[in-house]
């Protein structure tokens, strides 16, 4: 399997869709199903019936999984950019391609 290129708590840009140009942080990432879900885009609501664990109901609004496709690693700028992999003192690095610095994770 080829080493990931977005993990959990890097920054992302959305690129795509309802949520494009907001930014945030990735909460999880579903390799299995090439998804990720970020803090604050992709917001789902659910109406729930008054039951006796939640005996108020109401609507609940909690984070989709977006395709991994529709995100980019955010820059030191905060715009989108590439990631590539290069070794660096021995190691293997994730390397941000607009700046060529590296990317903590």
């Amino acid at each position: 399997m080829a080493a990931a290129k977005i993990k959990k708590g890097d920054s992302v840009v959305v690129r795509s869709g309802k949520d494009k140009g907001r930014t945030g942080t990735v909460l999880q990432v579903l390799p299995k199903d090439n998804k990720v879900v970020v803090a604050g885009v992709n917001i789902a609501t659910r109406h729930r019936k008054p039951s006796q664990a939640n005996p108020q109901g109401g609507i609940d609004r909690s984070e989709a999984p977006l395709h991994i496709s529709k995100v980019a690693v955010a820059d030191k700028d905060g715009k989108p950019t590439r990631v590539r992999f290069e070794e660096r003192d021995g190691k293997k690095v994730r390397v941000a391609v607009k700046s060529g610095e590296a990317i903590d994770g």
